[in-house]
């Protein structure tokens, strides 16, 4: 395992961003934001992430380990022809493809550059042998995909407008309309005072994922509490959560409180 990766499984849903200007600061990510944001809205969440160096064996060993396990990946940066641009020839080799040029890609990148595409910018039609190409609207310079992998410029203003393609496209059937996340604010009540209640409910509904997020507003504290599951028994918990704290005299909001609770 290349250094620096954790151990475990690589199912469900990922989002991986490739780029050492991520990691040192230089650029900050949009892209996890633009996938739960869009994810959360078909009653999906991102299961894991990752930000990666621009190290071959880094990217191998994480797409390696998320192909043997079946996920499904949105994986933004490093497609372009740059020297450190390493994505394509590294999916190619956890993928055990040879590195082809597609005709396809190759069209579409005269067709926007014209003779401005050579010598350069055609590498960026190198891609793994059997390869479906991802339209790019912006530029026309497709992104690819392999296996469930979904492979993304590391530009927002054209990742994000393929992501929705896909979402509309080949992963139009990605949703879970019975899964919701409820929740409850709560101010000036530690999570210390609630560890019991915490534990109770998460041995009542074993089915459900429980989650507590304090919050800092000026002098005052927050604390979003709430469920995340299966709509039918989400619903009931959040009764049940509600009626709970009700018993011991905590009131709830069901939005985060502004101005007006302060009083």
């Amino acid at each position: 395992m290349a250094e620096g990766l954790p151990s475990g499984p690589l199912a469900g849903i990922g989002v991986v961003v490739i780029g050492d200007e991520i990691l040192s600061g230089r650029r900050r990510d949009r892209h996890l934001a633009a996938v739960t944001d869009r994810l959360s809205a078909r009653g999906r969440v991102v299961d894991w992430a990752q930000f990666l160096p621009d190290r071959s064996d880094t990217i191998v060993d994480l797409l390696r380990r998320s192909r043997a396990d079946g996920a499904t990946v949105f994986c933004f940066g490093g497609i372009g022809a740059t020297p450190d641009d390493l994505t394509r020839a590294c999916a190619a080799t956890a993928f055990e493809r040879p590195l082809r040029r597609h005709a396809e890609a190759v069209g579409l990148i005269e067709s926007r550059f014209g003779a401005a595409a050579y010598p350069k910018r055609v590498l960026m039609a190198d891609l793994p042998e059997g390869a479906t190409l991802l339209p790019n609207p912006v530029n026309q310079v497709p992104g690819f995909a392999l296996e469930r992998h979904f492979f993304l410029p590391g530009f927002p203003e054209m990742a994000h407008a393929m992501l929705d393609g896909i979402l509309a496209g080949p992963l139009a059937d990605l949703g879970d309309p019975g899964y919701v996340e409820r929740s409850l604010w709560l101010r000036d009540t530690p999570e210390s005072e609630l560890m019991d209640l915490m534990d109770a409910f998460c041995v009542a509904y074993p089915t459900l994922k429980l989650f507590s997020l304090p919050v800092l507003s000026g002098e005052r504290r927050l604390l979003e509490l709430g469920l995340k599951g299966e709509r039918e028994h989400v619903e009931q918990a959040m009764v049940d959560l509600e009626n709970a704290l009700a018993e011991r005299g905590i009131p709830t909001v069901p939005e985060r409180p502004g101005r007006e609770f302060d009083g």
